[in-house]
């Protein structure tokens, strides 16, 4: 396998990567175009979105990462990411865009600002129990057809998703990676 892409342009990337080095695979920080070359897979981090998405503008690497995920190029993306891969961001800044590869639309926060941030284990379809971290977590609100629900969370108000996939697009509204989860990225891998 050769190597997996983490964006590195803001949020959590050195927990992404340790996880990536933890199961064996070797881990590429992507900060420009060049970096891109050669990854068989890539993971948005977490973070804050409307940021990365500016980065990946102001860096030039929108065209470049837009081309390959759309040439099916498997991404996993972690709240913030999740939110990148949205199809529709509900509250997002006027000028906010996505990439559009998950036909769902989040709500940015939609489990509730930092100081409601929680840890709790989630069940997913095909694993079992994941412990997953909450921060300011976005909230998937609809799923079209097409898309898969592996996870969902009741935080109230009844079941929401929380992990969902379509195609070679994971997006996950926690953060497996801080918790010392492993199985989300090994699901990732299976894509890749």
């Amino acid at each position: 396998m050769a190597s997996v892409g983490v964006l590195a342009l803001q949020g959590d990337v050195r927990e992404h990567v340790a996880v990536l080095q933890r199961i064996g695979v070797a881990a590429v920080e992507v900060r420009g175009v060049a970096d891109l070359a050669g990854i068989s897979g890539l993971v948005i981090p977490g973070g804050e979105s409307t940021t990365m998405a500016r980065l990946l503008v102001t860096g030039g690497l929108r065209e470049p990462l837009t081309e390959l995920l759309d040439g099916g190029l498997p991404v996993l993306g972690t709240c913030a990411g999740l939110i990148m891969l949205a199809r529709r961001i509900l509250d997002g800044r006027s000028d906010q865009w996505s990439l559009g590869l998950l036909d769902v639309e989040v709500r940015r926060n939609g489990f509730g600002r930092q100081v409601a941030s929680f840890e709790t284990v989630v069940e997913v379809t095909g694993i079992g129990p994941v412990a997953g971290a909450f921060i300011r977590a976005p909230q998937i609100v609809t799923v079209a057809d097409g898309v898969t629900i592996l996870a969902t969370h009741d935080h109230g108000g009844g079941p929401t998703p929380v992990l969902v996939r379509q195609g070679h697009a994971l997006g996950c509204a926690f953060h497996p990676e801080l918790t010392g989860e492993t199985r989300i990225h090994e699901l990732f891998l299976s894509l890749v």
